[in-house]
């Protein structure tokens, strides 16, 4: 067997991994690391369909995450064919247009964007110094959310404060989930059997974190995140944009700081503040068919706000081709999708309802009827692919 690829998303307090093999795409293990950084951490092994919870209590940390993979690797034989790990990290800044093998000059510019993710950035230099500390000599390459957006135009990430703060503290939009887009572009365009380089797309991210992109001829020119993944579309607990003021408002009326407003427009807005009830879209439209009024709100605005997001980004790809849906909720939720085709009917897109509800749980396919002027379409995302496939190109396997 060839070479396989460990894939490692880190958070603050959790671990994401997965085993690669480039050659068939086959996941041969995944597993989640939770509760890291206190007493009752574990890690969760999916093989085969099959689940194995490992407690960690021993070393609750990333370290310990990463040390219970390698073990379980072994068990399974494969840690001799582990070639090279692959690492999300989350902000780049204007430092990287690429994917990047990691040494220390690569981890010194991680350090330095810090303050543009200042959530994310630390948790991936977690998951990259136990991986170096685990699987010792072995390649390891960075794979950055921010780098596919690296061709936004200069008009389009600049924001309209004083240039000072551009040039003196990097204060500008960069954009986030651009390994999703970069595969879900490319993989469009087969699907669609068109040349991504001749193509006006227009790729909706939606998950808990949700974002919407203008792609053309294969390069971002415009998306909805900005300095940090809080600007843009409504978000399971994000509120996405939202009048600057708000701040002074609350702080004024609540006695709030500035940290307590971010983590409240991080944390506690979006679909749970709206609904009041949940931010799993899935519960919000099980309640939503149910009645509840808060449910069916938080569906409206969420739907809306997307609506209107794709039809700026159809200005800033010069047009649109297609209308993209990934990530679990864009493809999953039938009802949202409805509701935004419906919302962007004027662009010349009819949805087709049976079409669009076969388009679930991991089916790709077109949901528009055969007369529309716009084709839409869901494709599943695979960001673990992206990474492990430029982590084979990167490190030589």
């Amino acid at each position: 067997m060839s070479k396989l690829i460990l894939v490692l998303n880190c958070g603050s307090s959790s671990l994401k991994g997965a085993v690669l093999n480039t050659e068939n795409s086959e996941v041969l293990l995944s597993c989640l690391g939770e509760k890291l950084g206190l007493p009752d951490a574990y890690i969760t092994f999916k093989v085969d369909g099959q689940k194995e919870k490992v407690d960690l209590s021993a070393q609750p940390d990333h370290t310990g995450a990463v040390g219970a993979m390698l073990d379980k690797l072994k068990a399974m034989g494969l840690d001799s064919q582990v070639g090279a790990i692959g690492h999300r990290v989350v902000s780049g800044g204007e430092l990287y247009s690429d994917s990047v093998l990691i040494n220390d000059d690569v981890i010194a510019a991680i350090e330095k964007c810090i303050p543009l993710a200042p959530l994310h950035n630390p948790a991936n230099l977690l998951g990259i110094r136990a991986a170096q500390n685990i699987f010792e000599g072995l390649p390891n390459v960075a794979v950055f959310d921010t780098a596919f957006h690296q061709t936004m135009p200069e008009h389009a990430y600049t924001y309209a404060v004083p240039r000072k703060l551009y040039r003196d503290l990097g204060l500008r939009r960069y954009g986030f989930h651009g390994t999703s887009y970069r595969f879900v572009s490319e993989e469009a365009a087969r699907f669609l059997g068109k040349d991504v380089h001749n193509l006006r797309l227009v790729v909706a991210h939606l998950g808990n974190g949700a974002s919407v992109a203008a792609i053309k001829n294969g390069q971002s020119v415009d998306t909805s995140m900005g300095i940090t993944p809080l600007e843009g579309l409504v978000m399971g607990t994000r509120a996405g944009d939202i009048d600057a003021s708000v701040y002074e408002f609350l702080a004024d009326n609540l006695n709030l700081s500035v940290k307590e407003i971010t983590n409240l427009l991080n944390k506690q807005s979006g679909l749970l503040g709206i609904s009041e009830l949940s931010s799993d879209c899935r519960t919000i439209e099980e309640e939503s068919l149910n009645g509840h009024a808060g449910a069916i709100l938080a569906l409206e605005i969420f739907s809306y706000r997307l609506a209107k997001y794709v039809a700026s980004m159809a200005v800033a790809a010069g047009g649109i081709d297609a209308l993209v849906f990934t990530g679990g909720i864009g493809e999953n939720s039938d009802i949202i999708r409805t509701k935004v085709l419906n919302y962007c009917e004027f662009l010349g897109m009819n949805v087709d309802a049976e079409a669009n509800l076969a388009a679930r749980f991991g089916n790709a396919g077109i949901i528009t009827t055969a007369d529309s002027k716009v084709v839409s379409v869901v494709i599943p995302t695979n960001e673990e692919l992206m990474i492990a496939q430029d982590t084979a190109r990167l490190s030589g396997l």
